[in-house]
């Protein structure tokens, strides 16, 4: 790790480090530390980002991870918090930055290496139909391309929208019939990794949103088929993949365990189930990951 400036203390697990060197004419911050939590994310997860401000001495804290900029927000106990992604392609580190801006108006940054752990993901072999399985077709190619783009810009949305949301709920109250990460081998060959969480589901049954935000994208992709991208603010977005009908609009608002669409087994897939995604920034993480994450988070601060 590298230190810039006055005292501060950097707290990983139970190690505690002191950078040196004082700011003239500022307190010692010996109240400021900076952790965050679990220790070693998994590859494939949000993490939270924790600068304590026991002295009050902070105006502000920003941050980047994994190309990604960090919205904090201040909790009703004064901390400042944040979501962090571990990429699922992560190596066995990250490098965070962060940066303090203090009432007085003095910037300071701080640079930590996050150790990641390896996730295990298995390698699932389903069947699909030909044309689904590896599409050589130009205009088929163009339309994905275009589909991604659009997904995309809903991210780059939600990196500049406040934050919306504090509570966080799970899509489907059924069986995970497909975890995060797994390695999807379309009739023998490698084509892809699951980024989402598979939820099972007969034709019909209900989807709901998994936190509060403003509906970003409703259309019939390739591959996904009818989906729904919500954004959330503060770079976060979740998607419902394969639906057979969707029960909202571009625009609309909606909150945490809102009806918003109907399983269905429209695009790539073998049967009716919902795939649920969950994305900070452009980074696809497990939906399991942010309701843990989030728990840790002050719902006082979130914006509305």
């Amino acid at each position: 790790m590298r230190f810039i400036s006055f005292p501060l203390i950097v707290r990983t697990g139970a190690v505690f480090l002191i950078a040196l060197g004082a700011a003239a004419g500022l307190k010692p911050a010996w109240g400021c530390a900076l952790s965050w939590d679990p220790r070693a994310p998994v590859q494939g997860t949000l993490f939270v980002v924790t600068v304590e401000d026991g002295e009050g001495l902070l105006r502000d804290v920003t941050g980047w991870a994994a190309g990604e900029p960090l919205h904090f927000f201040q909790g009703g106990d004064g901390d400042f918090r944040a979501l962090a992604p571990a990429p699922l392609d992560r190596g066995a580190n990250l490098s965070l930055q962060v940066f303090l801006t203090y009432r007085n108006g003095r910037v300071d940054p701080l640079y930590a290496t996050v150790p990641v752990s390896l996730g295990s993901y298995a390698m699932e072999r389903l069947t699909v139909a030909p044309q689904f399985a590896a599409p050589t077709d130009p205009a088929i190619l163009e339309r994905q391309a275009r589909e991604r783009e659009r997904a995309l810009a809903v991210s780059l949305q939600a990196q500049q929208t406040p934050r919306l949301w504090s509570e966080v709920v799970l899509p489907r109250d059924s069986r995970i019939t497909s975890g995060f990460g797994n390695g999807r081998v379309f009739n023998g060959q490698v084509q892809s990794r699951h980024t989402g969480v598979d939820f099972a589901g007969a034709v019909g049954a209900p989807v709901h949103a998994a936190a509060d935000g403003v509906v970003a994208l409703v259309d019939a992709f390739h591959l996904a088929g009818n989906v729904i991208y919500i954004n959330h603010g503060a770079g976060l977005v979740t998607g419902y993949f394969h639906l057979s009908e969707a029960l909202v609009a571009e625009g609309d608002r909606v909150e945490a365990g809102d009806l918003i669409g109907l399983v269905g087994a429209t695009g790539r897939g073998t049967g009716p189930h919902l795939h649920w995604l969950v994305r900070y920034g452009g980074v696809s993480v497990g939906g399991l990951s942010l309701l843990e994450a989030a728990a840790t988070l002050d719902p006082a601060a979130a914006a509305p």
